[in-house]
């Protein structure tokens, strides 16, 4: 563990199929459902720009679910963050539900 008890982070490309890890990066999209769907609050983070992820030809996306809530408070579009949890593989597209977070500030200059 590191500092403020987090392990060391890895890329998005290199999360296991299953199993506990920790990566940072810069939220792209959110998802807000409907108010006749059950609650559920979904953010895609990722750690390349999309036209490099393309170039390389690997993912660089991982979707974050919180599950019973409608809003999760600082997690828009651009916010970055280090995240922690439970990997799965959900549509193609590496998930993890509930994660532990932390909203990572930019320094100012």
């Amino acid at each position: 563990m590191q500092q403020g008890g987090w392990s060391q982070a890895v890329d998005i490309a290199a999360l296991p199929v299953r199993g506990r890890a920790v990566c940072s990066g810069v939220v792209d999209a959110v998802t807000i459902l409907p108010e006749t769907v059950a609650p559920a609050y979904t953010a895609i983070l990722t750690d390349r720009e999309s036209h490099l992820a393309a170039a390389e030809g690997s993912s660089h996306r991982l979707r974050l679910v919180w599950l019973g809530r409608r809003r999760v408070p600082g997690i828009v579009a651009g916010t970055r963050l280090r995240v922690e949890g439970m990997v799965a593989l959900r549509d193609g597209l590496p998930t993890i539900y509930n994660p532990r977070y932390e909203i990572i500030g930019i320094q100012e200059s």
